[in-house]
């Protein structure tokens, strides 16, 4: 790898062999869900189905996120974190092989893809927690913020080239090679995370589940830091997922093309997140969390304003990369202060109670966003979700984020 890319303080991480792994099983994991959710909602909106209906589809991918983040930071703090995700791959490449079959057999009711796509989702949840958890113990604090800002970097460049690329795939081989691609990507998250051998951990003592995830309950909830960052998640993720949510009636309805520039809509968007990813380590440097995640909200609103007013293909691609910056920012801002903030005995579980609040958040929003639509349209939506986003920074006067990083005991 070269040299002068992991002097730089974004891209130090990558010196530590163990964390590029883990970051490539991140990569490919991430890559073949993007690929799956773009062949679910295409599928959906080629078959007609209402806006509430594909909306429903975001639903499916965030809300088991949310409803199995605490059992499953539990798990990362209980079990073997590279077991657990494993088992969270290997679960996950079956529900792919039977989305396949049913895919090329023909039977694709949205139930089916609407369910499969949340037991795909289930497997996310269990995996995400154990992977984050697992960044503290193989790279120094020092180098932390900069690990947790590389995975939402790999978690964002897999939404860049991801719906692009399940666009032209949908495009040529229809959604059913879109959920192939997506088994693939399993199969070869299993075969990195055979090939990581982390160090001996030390036995951890048996507990009961209930237990550890109320001890993950009292350290969150007993912590002011805590709190803000999980109301500050969720309100920001609830009020802005509109434009996921909606993407593929951008694509049909204000501009009555394909999967192709859906892939498109949604590329733009993961490359602004891309570039938030990149460049939010020189931004936590300079600026407070509460400026950035203001600032960003701000950003986002503006941009799904502009799509709004139908400007037309070019100028909608523009704005969404400028979007999907700012989306990125903040959340990168909330998963890494959750980390920072986290006493290292329950980082898993307070990293996948922010995990929970902020995809809970798109899951709720999604749900909402879409019953707008249906009722007012595309546009309208997007208009007031953006609104909204201009005007939420003012939760920040009676609840700042917190500082960068918790302070450490002398």
């Amino acid at each position: 790898m070269p040299q002068a890319l992991i002097r730089s303080a974004t891209f130090r991480p990558l010196a530590y062999r163990a964390f590029l792994l883990i970051l490539i099983g991140s990569l490919l994991s991430n890559f073949g869900n993007a690929i799956e959710s773009v062949g679910a909602a295409w599928q959906l909106t080629a078959t007609g189905q209402p806006a509430d209906v594909i909306a429903l589809v975001q639903t499916a991918t965030n809300l088991p996120i949310m409803l199995l983040a605490l059992p499953a930071g539990a798990w990362a703090d209980m079990f073997d974190r590279r077991i657990v995700m494993l088992l969270a791959q290997g679960a996950m490449f079956l529900v792919s092989i039977v989305l396949v079959v049913l895919a090329f057999a023909g039977i694709t009711p949205p139930l089916a893809i609407i369910g499969l796509t949340a037991l795909l989702a289930s497997g996310v949840a269990c995996f995400n927690p154990a992977l984050a958890a697992s960044i503290g113990s193989i790279v120094p604090r020092t180098e932390l913020a900069a690990a947790v800002a590389l995975n939402i970097l790999a978690f964002n460049f897999a939404r860049t080239a991801g719906p692009a690329l399940g666009g032209a795939i949908v495009s040529v081989g229809g959604a059913g090679a879109a959920f192939v691609a997506n088994a693939l990507s399993y199969l070869m998250v299993i075969v990195v995370l055979w090939r990581w051998q982390p160090a001996p951990a030390e036995p951890k003592p048996r507990r009961r589940l209930h237990a550890v995830i109320g001890e993950g309950f009292r350290h969150a909830f007993g912590s002011a830091q805590i709190r803000t960052i999980l109301l500050r998640a969720v309100t920001f993720t609830a009020t802005g997922a509109a434009a996921w949510a909606l993407m593929p009636l951008v694509a049909s309805d204000m501009l009555g093309s394909g999967s192709a520039v859906y892939g498109l809509l949604l590329g733009a968007l993961g490359l602004g997140a891309v570039i938030g990813a990149l460049t939010s380590t020189w931004f936590r440097a300079r600026y407070s969390g509460e400026a950035i995640i203001r600032m960003a909200g701000i950003i986002y609103g503006i941009g799904s304003i502009g799509i709004a007013l139908q400007p037309g293909l070019v100028p909608m691609l523009t704005l969404l990369v400028i979007a999907g910056a700012g989306w990125v920012q903040a959340l990168s801002g909330f998963s890494v202060a959750g980390q920072l903030w986290s006493p290292r005995e329950v980082v898993g579980r307070i990293v996948a109670l922010v995990s929970s609040l902020t995809f809970g958040g798109i899951a709720l929003g999604s749900w909402l966003w879409g019953h707008f639509a249906e009722t007012h349209g595309v546009a309208a939506a997007l208009a007031a979700s953006g609104a909204g986003m201009i005007v939420l920074p003012l939760i920040g006067l009676l609840f700042p984020m917190p500082a960068h990083e918790a302070p450490q005991p002398a």
